[in-house]
């Protein structure tokens, strides 16, 4: 089956450097009013162990679809104003959530997300104009701003589509590694060739792992960020969360996302999907590393 052409602009969208200008003075502005970092963590999804934003654009989307249907029913204008303004207040916390995950994409995801986000506030703006209409009884230019307002969001939904399933913004990239790793205890590396007290990388099965060694203490984690697959060894070793003592961490190098290394779980956003972590024992003087339900 041949692909929409819609689809070939997209393919030119994710290249049109000529945005960068725009993204970059958003981008900049939106990391200076996005607040401290346990604000961000919630707007990224940390807590819930994935990103907030497909979540909460239901409840806009879902009052303004909702509100369309009523503006054709006889009689419901009172109902369907009601559904307009419960999407305008929606709107509010999407928009931060989705802001907040944007700030923190490669270039060709920016791109896209800049013209997903000027369509959602050009949607938002026709709402609220909408609101303003109904509000003076004046129905009929207030239902008109809803139906364009609707395809505004309409073609903002299928950017975002394209966003988190062609480009896999928000996708947990560590997924396929307990698919691809094999069963069982693997050799890993002597333990005198690990150095002591610092990051790095090995290869076992084809699978890139994060190694830290700690006198005979190996934490070994997946080497692929969970959240857009930078090579954690090439970051920071942290102490706790970087902000007092702790256990270690390491910090991601391209967005910064901390992972504890005892664990693998997320200590800060934007990733919300802990690293894979792998067991480890000592046998003779070989370091041999295991993942739970590999396979």
């Amino acid at each position: 089956m041949k692909r929409l052409p819609g689809l070939k602009v997209m393919d030119r969208l994710e290249n049109f450097s000529a945005l960068d200008p725009l993204v970059n003075t958003a981008r900049s502005l939106v990391e200076r009013a996005l607040g401290p970092r346990w604000l961000r963590d919630v707007l990224h999804g940390v807590p819930l162990g994935h990103p907030v934003h497909p979540l909460a654009v239901q409840v806009p989307l879902g009052a303004w679809v909702s509100g369309g249907v009523l503006d054709l029913v006889p009689g419901t204008e009172r109902p369907a104003r009601i559904l307009v303004g419960t999407g305008l207040l929606g709107a509010l916390p999407s928009a931060a959530a989705g802001y907040a995950d944007w700030s923190k994409l490669h270039e060709q995801q920016l791109r896209v997300g800049i013209v997903h986000s000027a369509s959602n506030v050009l949607a938002t703006g026709l709402y609220a104009a909408s609101l303003v209409q109904r509000c003076r009884g004046r129905h009929g230019s207030g239902k008109a701003l809803s139906y364009t307002g609707l395809l505004l969001a309409g073609a903002g939904g299928y950017l975002g589509g394209h966003l988190a399933y062609r480009q896999a913004a928000g996708a947990n990239h560590t997924e396929d590694i307990p698919h691809r790793f094999p069963t069982g205890w693997q050799h890993l590396a002597p333990l005198d060739e690990l150095d002591e007290g610092t990051l790095g990388q090995r290869v076992v099965s084809g699978v890139p792992l994060l190694v830290h060694r700690r006198g005979e203490q190996v934490d070994v984690l997946a080497d692929t960020c969970s959240h857009l697959s930078a090579p954690l060894h090439e970051g920071r070793l942290l102490d706790g969360s970087g902000d007092g003592p702790g256990d270690a961490c390491v910090e991601c190098p391209w967005h910064q996302s901390v992972f504890a290394l005892g664990t693998g779980e997320v200590v800060h956003g934007p990733a919300t999907a802990g690293q894979p972590r792998f067991e480890t024992r000592i046998v003779g003087e070989a370091v041999e590393v295991r993942l739970p339900h590999a396979g």
